[in-house]
């Protein structure tokens, strides 16, 4: 028996016309594969839409594949990802759902301080299948604590748990800040952890939790996926083998285009000079029916970053035919003009580095308020204010809620009274 293991695909993340026709052929090909194969059944764990109300040309694409593999009797079970969620209803995810294209597998109930989950049996294979979706900014984290994890783990027979998160222990260094959970959330004892939510292909195991599965994305949801594309990363999925317990793990690539990649460094060069190099880099590299991601970084000692023209560099590089040109500047800057510099796809990251950045140009008295204890407070008040409404609550009760838990954090409950 075998399966199929995806995740962050981000479907309708790209709207212009070739990077949304590269992302529609490669989930294309991973449909097409996954009949080839004769898969028992799909598992998607998390962001297989990049919005939770995605473009509709897009989710038609989409639509027509999943179909076709329904068509050829393979289920597809699926939980829905932070970007897949919607915090103000009805997701596509739910949608679809109740089409009976696929199925979500995440079902439970509060039983006192608990959540306690359902599993889901494959009717083909009889494994067991249970999860957890995401929510935005991790949020999720609130549902793992109230786990009931013993019931999961007594449970007997061949168990899958998907979800949708990093994990403390995992986390790849550029992803320091995002927020996560420690393995120790996740029930023990379960034949396969199906990951999400990591764009990194990894495969990783401790005491309890033996193979714990990121297949990483399938395409490219963020400009780090395309620049770690444009660096050979092989995107792609994990068909599974299994009996009673896990036989092997085959790593199934899924190719959309040729990449290169080139960098220039404009340190300690002004203007004129690094304009006039990277016409030349651009010149000289191949890129007749290929991806460019040119990565443009360092301090420029004079002029501005505008005089490279990189909207123009860009088009030069189209008309000697390549099929789509990506320019990373994030890491671009000048003496004479002195910006807020901030990279990176995940939005606590970002946060932190603008945090970090910015917290010294304040002007405060109170040293609780500044430098690390003054970042961690923001991020604390950060935290809060994105909680979301309580089922029943109304709208007073929840801005009192949020407004009491504020005042604690900032200690000023008692100046209040």
């Amino acid at each position: 028996m075998k399966f199929a293991h995806l995740a962050d695909i981000h479907i309708g993340a790209h709207h212009e016309p070739v990077l949304a026709q590269l992302e529609t052929q490669a989930f294309t090909s991973a449909m097409n594969k996954c009949i080839e194969k004769r898969v028992d059944f799909i598992i998607i764990a998390g962001d297989l839409f990049h919005s939770g109300i995605p473009d509709l040309t897009a989710v038609d694409s989409a639509v027509r594949n999943m179909r076709k593999v329904r068509d050829a009797g393979i289920p597809i079970y699926v939980i829905y990802g932070s970007h897949d969620y919607n915090p103000n209803g009805k997701s596509i995810i739910d949608i679809l759902d109740s089409t009976g294209l696929f199925q979500k597998i995440v079902k439970g109930k509060i039983v006192g301080d608990k959540l306690q989950l359902e599993f889901v049996k494959d009717p083909k294979t009889g494994a067991k299948l249970v999860g957890i979706s995401a929510r935005k900014a991790g949020l999720e984290s609130k549902y793992y604590e109230i786990l009931d994890r013993e019931i999961l783990e007594k449970e007997e027979g061949f168990k899958i748990f998907v979800f949708h998160s990093g994990l403390d222990e995992f986390k790849p260094k550029h992803l320091t800040q995002m927020e996560s959970i420690p393995v120790s959330y996740l029930p023990k004892g379960f034949s396969y952890y199906a990951g999400g939510h990591i764009h990194e292909k990894s495969e990783q195991q401790l005491p309890g939790y033996d193979r714990i599965v990121f297949p990483g994305a399938l395409f490219a949801g963020y400009p780090r996926d395309f620049e770690a594309n444009a660096e050979g990363v092989q995107r792609g999925f994990d068909i599974v083998y299994f009996d009673e317990k896990i036989e092997g793990v085959e790593f199934v690539p899924i190719a959309t285009c040729d990449c290169v990649y080139q960098e220039y460094d404009v340190s300690n060069k002004n203007s004129i000079q690094a304009k006039n190099e990277l016409q030349k880099v651009a010149h000289d590299t191949k890129v007749d029916g290929k991806f460019l991601l040119l990565k443009v970084f360092g301090e420029l000692a004079g002029g501005k970053t505008s005089d490279l023209e990189l909207a123009e560099l860009k088009r030069m590089i189209l008309d000697r035919g390549a099929i789509y040109v990506y320019i990373n500047r994030f890491g671009l800057s000048s003496k004479e003009y002195a910006n807020v510099k901030i990279s990176g796809e995940d939005i606590n990251t970002i946060e932190d580095r603008l945090l970090k950045e910015n917290i010294g140009s304040v002007k405060l008295s109170n040293q609780a308020l500044r430098g690390d204890s003054g970042i961690k407070l923001a991020r604390d008040l950060l935290r809060i204010v994105r909680q979301e409404h309580r089922m029943g609550e109304t709208k007073k009760d929840y801005e009192a809620r949020v407004a009491e838990e504020a005042l604690k954090i900032l200690r000023l409950s008692e100046a209040m009274q």
